[in-house]
């Protein structure tokens, strides 16, 4: 039998609004409230300032390892500004400037980096998932989430993010598979910052792109920008209006870049040059947005040096509150709370034992204390 073409129609898009020199096509240019900007400039100087103040909190030994954002706040905050609170964000461990959007507090982020299981607790209401280590395997929930979402036909939407290095996990392509078969409603960011710790790109994939990859599960990808967060903000806008009208997945690609280490327990200079990091801080997405929002007249002097200073003592005072309350005390007993809806007969014989021990511990010091009087 002769060899057919199998004609694919599908393309892939790059999109890019405003360039490193705060320009902007006007034609491609969203329409956003100046309010509204002037938000997404503090979420992004707060991501940015909050994040260099933990580098020198873990440099002074006053919190432990953790993995900086900066250069990523664009791709995190042009896109989850588009989920409602009844949606679901679904983090990786890299996104502490989208969950603070989502009402996390500095304290805990603070706290999570000190070892307090206090750090891992999430408001009852809120429908964010804990940040996920394991590369990739939050991919997978989000599907699941999204899979249930569809089955109660209760308008929710998911959003998840994860590095390019994720890609080259199995759970990606299963993820993204199951949920174009079924047509769930999710958007998929990927935060491609060009190395998996210390394995570049070009090492991961021969595609051209990570959103092409969309076409092989039969959803729609898009390519932007990750440093323009117009450009975020646009796509991931048409991706969410899709999920929420029925018209399933959609894999937004953010091409940005890791500006700092992988975390703090990794030594970036052994593996990428100085001359890489320096071309790509010439596309510093919080730098390109002020010179856009100057360009505006919604930003100037007067109100840049306002909303720095009010970032920075909110950051003062987060960490003050945070370390009064490591200073004192925590409950263990508290371990036992976050992680089960209802708590399994094993954990809570594990739960009734521990108590009994804290106890016995209790008493102990009371009868030495009397002892001793």
């Amino acid at each position: 039998m002769p060899r057919t073409a199998i004609t694919l129609t599908e393309t892939i898009e790059h999109l890019s609004v405003l360039n490193e020199h705060g320009e902007v096509d006007t034609d491609l240019e969203p329409e956003i409230s100046q309010d509204t900007l002037l938000e997404l400039y503090r979420a992004m100087l707060l991501g940015r300032r909050f994040d260099e103040r933990m580098l020198d909190l873990q440099r002074q030994g006053r919190i432990g390892t953790f993995p900086p954002i900066k250069g990523q706040e664009a791709a995190q905050m042009g896109s989850i500004i588009h989920l409602k609170e009844s949606d679901w964000l679904v983090p990786a461990f890299r996104e502490t400037a989208a969950e603070i959007w989502r009402g996390r507090s500095l304290e805990s982020v603070l706290l999570y980096y000190n070892g307090f299981n206090e750090g891992t607790i999430i408001p009852e209401q809120q429908k964010d998932m804990p940040m996920s280590v394991p590369v990739g395997s939050q991919i997978l929930h989000a599907t699941g989430i999204g899979y249930g979402a569809k089955y109660r036909k209760n308008g929710e939407i998911v959003m998840t993010y994860f590095g390019d290095g994720a890609t080259s996990e199995g759970d990606f392509h299963e993820g993204l598979n199951c949920a174009a078969v079924y047509q769930v409603p999710v958007v998929f960011i990927c935060q491609n910052n060009q190395w998996a710790i210390s394995i570049p790109l070009k090492q991961q994939t021969r595609s051209e792109t990570i959103a092409q990859k969309a076409l092989a599960y039969g959803m729609p990808g898009i390519q932007v920008d990750g440093n323009d967060i117009l450009a975020v903000y646009v796509a991931t806008q048409e991706a969410v209006q899709r999920a929420r009208n029925g018209g399933g997945p959609t894999l937004v690609e953010c091409v940005t870049y890791r500006v700092m280490m992988h975390t703090t327990a990794d030594d970036p200079s052994r593996y990428r040059s100085d001359e890489e990091v320096e071309k790509w801080m010439l596309k510093c997405p919080l730098s390109r947005f002020e010179k856009y929002l100057r360009q505006k007249n919604i930003l100037n002097d007067t109100n840049c040096e306002e909303i720095e200073s009010l970032v920075l003592d909110r950051i003062q005072t987060a960490i003050h509150k945070a370390e009064l309350q490591m200073a004192e005390p925590p409950d263990p007993l508290d371990m036992f709370d976050h992680l089960f809806e209802k708590l399994p007969p094993h954990i809570t014989r594990q739960k009734e034992e521990m108590s009994r021990y804290l106890n016995s511990l209790r008493t102990g010091n009371r009868r030495e204390g009397e002892h001793d009087g």
